[in-house]
């Protein structure tokens, strides 16, 4: 559910931009993510970096085609849309506030945020999204600058580099807990053989 809210927003430009102008396609974008921000806020949850900076990007690149310059290409929008994700993801790193830690500290209990490399954790989730949003801007190069490069080589590096990113955001949170299970065990063991030796002399 939390991962299809966060990408709600940009699933709904992309099949929008297939059947819809690219105006219509952010407008209806920055709406949605307006409307998982409202969603957040009646459920006492904090207003997202991702989710606002991305309501800011559609709506300020969709009022700007809507009344300024109309004439822009599906892909220029796609490549400005790709570099602002790009920027939000790394502005969140440069601050060291990684965006993913906004979501992670709301889902997991205290005991859990309090662990450990949890906040590191963090980081190595956003810098892999942060390579995801690099694949997918080069990807729309790729699709501008080599017009010869068959359509699917853009859409399968976009879609892979998306979910792997989803598949590392759930994994690499159940690999940490394990190993982390996996150290106090090993700490535990050892001492209570240290106990255990220290009684027997």
């Amino acid at each position: 559910m939390l991962i299809f809210l966060i990408l709600a927003p940009y699933g709904a430009f992309s099949l929008l931009m297939l059947v819809s102008s690219p105006a219509v396609s952010l407008l209806a974008a920055a709406a949605i993510a307006l409307v998982v921000i409202a969603y957040d806020m009646v459920g006492g949850r904090s207003i997202k970096m991702l989710g606002a900076g991305s309501a800011i990007l559609f709506a300020s690149l969709g009022c700007y085609l809507l009344l300024v310059d109309s004439s822009w290409s599906g892909s220029a929008v796609k490549l400005t849309v790709d570099a602002g994700m790009l920027t939000i993801a790394l502005a969140s790193l440069a601050i060291r506030f990684p965006f993913t830690l906004q979501y992670a500290r709301e889902v997991n209990d205290a005991e859990t945020a309090a662990m450990p490399g949890f906040v590191r954790a963090n980081y190595i989730i956003t810098a892999a999204w942060t390579a995801a949003f690099a694949l997918m801007l080069l990807a729309n190069v790729l699709m501008i600058y080599v017009p010869g490069l068959p359509l699917w080589t853009g859409l399968a590096i976009a879609f892979a580099a998306r979910n792997t990113a989803l598949y590392f955001t759930r994994w690499y949170p159940e690999y940490r807990r394990t190993k982390f299970a996996a150290s106090i065990a090993i700490s535990s063991s050892l001492r209570a053989n240290g106990s255990a030796l220290s009684a027997a002399r």
